[in-house]
């Protein structure tokens, strides 16, 4: 295990060169992929719903990807997928979708060097394994495990079989956050103190349906919903937890060296009582409503703080369940000044005027990164902002020269890990909890994330 361990992270050092490149972006590969006749990789989708109908769209814009094969359980999906890919002038892909199991048989073609995964959150870390255990390079949709057992499958299926998986984090690629992240590693902010972030996002109307509309309207979930509304809404009912962590704590994790040079060492949460969803239904479909009888046992807020080994501490918010806009909360402070998202506001001592907010777009503009400099022509109309751009060319590249990739197996797992660990403080009384060093000590001499240098 030792000398696989150690391949492992001689890959992970040449894969952090590698896959940002401007030689390799876009479509120019290093070779052929692993198992490809071609210089194009071969793609399968595991899960077309909203998410995975995204990635399919973004794939067939690239001229070195053919997506060979997809797998769904529900038919309406798939022939939405397969009317994009004739519009696109796509070969017809292979069709997976007999039964819960039968992506398994995509995993057995030849023609398919590596999956993309947008299913339910139930199932990332079992098709993630079954994925590197059939040798594809896997992509996976956040979160993406919901146990502290499936965390260690993640690392321990990657370093068994010594094959990659990236976490599709796409908020780590915002032009904002990246831009942030330059000041951050050239000292703008000084020595870094703390950071906080979350998930702030209004998703009653995603949470319920009336399997009529599209997004929302209802107050139904589960089998009677559609959508996310179908699986999405039970994590509520039986878990207190922050069950969505990545979309801010990836981000900070990049701008504190987690698991390169830093690590999470310990965590706590609290949560508020949960009132949100009862009475969105009452508010909705009345109190004599069948659904108002539910309880609901995740709080409306969960707020967990973590400690750093460097010494920095990391609020993350979780707060899905109320009324409110938008928001990831990021805040990023040091010793000499601190960039808020909310309020679009920054302040640096001996540059700023002293005790008054400047504006962040001309820090922004003056930091931005070279990705986005580079590429952000590129990025136009591929979703959210063009940060999924961003996401699946970081895939792609690395996949095509199976490499480590800039989000992976680690990082995964230690983002993940929040949901199992802010569960157990929270059912301690905010008891501290010890946070597992998924790198077996070598977060010491991991080299930092590929995308933090101007090295391109």
């Amino acid at each position: 295990m030792s000398s696989r361990r150690s391949f492992i992270q001689k890959s992970a050092a040449f894969g952090a060169a590698s896959v940002v490149l401007p030689n390799l972006a876009l479509g120019q590969s290093l070779g052929k992929a692993k198992n490809s006749a071609n210089d194009k990789l071969q793609i399968g989708i595991i899960g077309v719903g909203l998410r995975g109908t995204n990635h399919l769209e973004n794939a067939l814009k690239r001229q070195d990807v053919v997506v060979t094969a997809i797998a769904d359980i529900d038919p309406n999906r798939i022939a939405i997928a397969q009317k994009i890919m004739a519009e696109a002038g796509a070969k017809a892909p292979l069709i997976f979708g007999k039964n819960e199991l039968d992506y398994r048989n995509l995993l057995d073609l030849k023609t398919v060097d590596a999956v993309l995964i947008a299913t339910p959150w139930l199932w990332h870390t079992r098709m993630s394994v079954d994925a590197m255990k059939a040798g594809k390079f896997a992509g996976v949709e956040v979160s993406a495990a919901n146990t502290m057992e499936e965390c260690w499958d993640l690392v321990n299926t990657h370093e068994q079989t010594g094959t990659h998986l990236m976490l599709l984090e796409n908020v780590n690629y915002r032009r904002d956050v990246m831009a942030v992240l330059n000041m951050v590693k050239e000292g703008v902010f000084g020595e870094m103190l703390h950071y906080r972030c979350g998930y702030q996002h209004d998703l009653r109307a995603v949470k319920f349906n009336d399997g009529k509309q599209p997004y929302g309207g209802g107050v139904e979930f589960g089998e009677k919903a559609i959508s996310e509304a179908k699986w999405r809404t039970q994590h509520s009912v039986t878990r207190n937890a922050d069950v969505y962590p990545t979309h801010g704590l990836g981000p900070i994790a990049a701008m504190a060296n987690i698991n390169r040079g830093n690590r999470f060492v310990s965590m706590s949460s609290h949560a508020t009582k949960a009132v949100g969803l009862h009475k969105y239904i009452v508010d909705k479909g009345g109190a004599d409503h069948p659904n108002a009888a539910v309880r609901f046992k995740q709080g409306d807020i969960i707020t967990s703080t973590l400690e750093t080994a460097m010494g920095e501490t990391i609020i993350i918010t979780h707060d899905c369940n109320s009324p409110r806009p938008y928001s990831l909360g990021f805040r990023v402070q040091g010793s000499n000044g601190l960039w808020e998202k909310d309020g679009d506001r920054i302040y640096i001592e001996g540059q700023s005027e002293p005790h008054r907010w400047d504006a962040s777009k001309a820090w922004l503009e003056k930091y931005d990164h070279p990705l986005w400099k580079k590429y952000g022509e590129y990025a136009e109309g591929a979703g959210h902002g063009g940060m999924d751009f961003f996401v699946l060319n970081a895939f792609v590249e690395a996949a095509k020269a199976n490499v480590a990739p800039p989000i992976d197996a680690y990082d995964a797992a230690a983002w993940s890990a929040v949901t199992p660990l802010s569960e157990l403080s929270i059912e301690n009384n905010g008891a501290a909890q010890d946070f597992p060093d998924f790198t077996r000590g070598q977060w010491i001499k991991r080299t930092p994330y590929p995308w933090i240098t101007n090295a391109y």
